[in-house]
């Protein structure tokens, strides 16, 4: 019997780490119990042809056919099911996942092809179900239809009635097994890691809250899982932990074994709880090679009354003072998360909020919009705070008693500009001369935004020259406007751009906008004749400001990826 068990990534680089923990842990279970199936994986992505994808899945002749759900891949698979109920109405298909846990029975009335779904925690569900194929395809008996003794399910009896069984018990992590032996799929893919399940927080909008347990691997094998990345050279190993700190002396051990085992390659990211950090945890990190951890820390708000409201006890202060505190050390990536549509958080409180997690300067800021995911106590209380959402995934929020559709327009507008011109790392000093010019960052952004709109601009395939050229227009229209002239010396603002423009990447022929070369020929050739050889192939010189400035794009800042850069 072939089972497969088929994901549908947001992106290639995203590796899905559910199946094939299902999968290993099915195979051992079943081995152990001398049954057999033959489980396979196939991966694809929300960007490939459906149609494809279909004939790609029919070409696998599998005898059940199981996928994971998730918010950005359902209405993917729903167009799957609606086509393979009609090539392939013989298979047994499953579901299973965040997505389809929480309406399960609405999914079976819809799909008529859907055997059944499993909810939660799915590894010793798959094993339980697979051993029972695995014996009616050993008395070759295809008629199975009793799966009432297993648990974490709700399936589609050969009487179609829909029978629920009882909620599945959480594994001890130590019982799920390791998937990244064979590293020969992971090339240039993001490794996920798993060392906890459960969230000690219970923020009113995630489902993490509703799995009420948290659980950890132990350390002994968390180290030795580590070391593989470790020995392999892995380029970056992501924890999807979803608070990774929230125990004090494990955090610590850990980050003490990254910080000893160091290769000089591996870079590992962590979800975390800032305000929760403690001074020894902020010394460790301190003593980090610059590049080897980068932190994502989720504030959300900074309205008092909304933080109540989510359920999400946090500290701003304390938060502030420690990313502060981390930044200092100037060897950890940061990147802090804001969520709008929150109930209570009208325009200027998000306005507050983004000016006040802006002041920190991380490395990127994710500006995000609420989704009211089904489970999510969130999604209980739409009445009560006038949420208005997409029927279709993500959920995404519309409107609330506080903020209306306009208003999250231009949010989306001014996302646009923080991801393009913030996140990029590639206009650090414009936008600091810009900002000076606005009462705050989140008044530039919404210029910018506005700028673009009425400019009749849009962001899609804009090349890296038209980005630096706009902002440049930008800048100097908004200065011109502030004082009156026309005659206005674009100098200042044209220097700034020159220095984020060679800060990334040695252009070897000007964009005319930056104005002509700064450097002239006999100047170079005097400078680089003293230097060592071929130093001129990897560096640039520009003369900013009256100063002159070697870029040298062998020697790169590991947080920003920017060239380094010496004044002569």
């Amino acid at each position: 019997m072939k089972v497969l068990l088929a994901s549908i990534d947001s992106k290639y680089i995203h590796s899905n780490l559910a199946v094939r923990s299902l999968k290993k842990y099915a195979e051992q279970k079943l081995r152990e119990s001398g049954a057999f199936c033959d489980i396979e994986i196939a991966e694809y992505t929300i960007n490939q042809q459906p149609a494809k994808v279909m004939a790609d899945i029919y070409k696998q002749d599998a005898n059940v056919i199981m996928f994971s759900c998730y918010i950005w891949n359902r209405a993917f698979m729903e167009k799957l099911l609606n086509d393979l109920a009609v090539v392939r109405s013989d298979v047994d298909i499953w579901l299973g996942g965040p997505e389809v846990s929480f309406d399960s029975k609405e999914i079976l009335v819809r799909f008529s092809n859907v055997r059944g779904i499993m909810t939660g925690e799915g590894e010793e569900t798959l094993a339980k179900l697979l051993s029972a194929y695995a014996a009616a395809d050993e008395a070759a008996d295809y008629s199975i239809d009793n799966f009432n003794s297993i648990s974490g399910i709700i399936y589609r009896s050969s009487a179609e009635a829909i029978v629920c069984t009882t909620q599945r018990e959480h594994l001890d992590m130590d019982q799920l097994p390791f998937v990244y032996e064979d590293l020969s799929d992971f090339e240039n893919r993001i490794i996920y890691y798993e060392s906890s399940r459960g969230c000690p927080f219970r923020c009113s909008y995630c489902l993490s809250s509703v799995d009420k347990k948290l659980r950890f691997r132990s350390l002994d094998q968390v180290k030795k899982e580590l070391k593989f990345f470790l020995d392999n050279n892995v380029r970056q190993v992501k924890f999807v932990d979803r608070t990774f700190n929230c125990d004090h002396d494990r955090t610590m051990e850990i980050w003490r074994f990254i910080r000893d085992n160091d290769n000089g390659i591996t870079n590992f990211h962590f979800e975390m709880a800032a305000d929760i950090l403690k001074e020894d945890e902020i010394q460790l990190l301190g003593q980090m090679r610059p590049g080897q951890v980068q932190l994502e820390i989720g504030v959300q708000t900074t309205n008092p009354k909304t933080l109540e409201a989510i359920q999400r006890p946090m500290d701003f202060v304390k938060l502030s003072r420690n990313v502060q505190a981390i930044k200092q050390a100037g060897n950890v990536h940061l990147h802090l998360d804001l969520i709008a549509g929150l109930p209570y958080e009208d325009m200027a409180s998000f306005e507050k909020s983004f000016n006040d997690v802006f002041a920190l300067r991380p490395e990127q800021l994710q500006l995000g919009f609420l989704k009211v995911l089904k489970g999510s106590s969130m999604a209980d209380r739409c009445e009560e705070y006038g949420l208005k959402y997409t029927a279709a995934p993500p959920y995404e929020v519309l409107e609330t008693k506080w903020i209306l559709y306009d208003d999250l327009l231009k949010l989306k507008q001014i996302e646009e500009m923080v991801e393009v011109y913030y996140n990029s790392g590639q206009f650090v000093r414009t936008l600091e001369l810009l900002i000076d010019r606005f009462d705050s960052a989140f008044k530039m952004f919404e210029a910018l935004a506005n700028w673009y709109e009425e400019s009749g601009l849009g962001m899609i395939n804009m090349s890296r020259n038209s980005r630096y050229e706009n902002l440049l227009k930008f800048a100097v229209e908004i200065y011109m406007t502030d004082h009156d002239s026309q005659a206005y010396d674009d100098r200042i603002f044209r220097e700034a751009l020159i220095y984020d423009y060679y800060s990334r990447d040695n252009v070897r022929t000007r964009p005319s906008f930056l104005g002509p070369e700064t450097v002239d020929k006999e100047t170079e050739r005097e400078f680089y004749s003293r230097q060592e050889k071929n130093l001129w192939k990897h560096t640039h010189l520009e003369r900013l400001g009256g100063k002159l400035y070697l870029f040298d794009y062998e020697i790169r800042d590991p947080l920003t990826n920017n060239a380094r850069i010496v004044q002569l």
